[in-house]
């Protein structure tokens, strides 16, 4: 089963970051109302100060 995690960064950004199961990674950016692929280095943004993991809630009023 894939995990999707989705962040904000201190500037608004919004990404998400989805690990299969065999265990690759993808990034994906929220752009105006769509999700676009993103550089694989973006995974290292879910650690930088002022990024935050959204909520469920949060995630559900985003575009899918």
């Amino acid at each position: 089963m894939n995990q999707t995690s989705v962040y904000r960064t201190g500037s608004g950004m919004i990404f998400r970051v989805t690990l299969t199961e065999d265990g690759h990674l993808s990034v994906h950016i929220l752009k105006e109302d769509a999700w676009e692929t993103g550089p694989i280095g973006m995974v290292g943004l879910r650690r930088v100060k002022g990024t935050r993991r959204l909520t469920k809630e949060q995630v559900a009023v985003l575009v899918d």
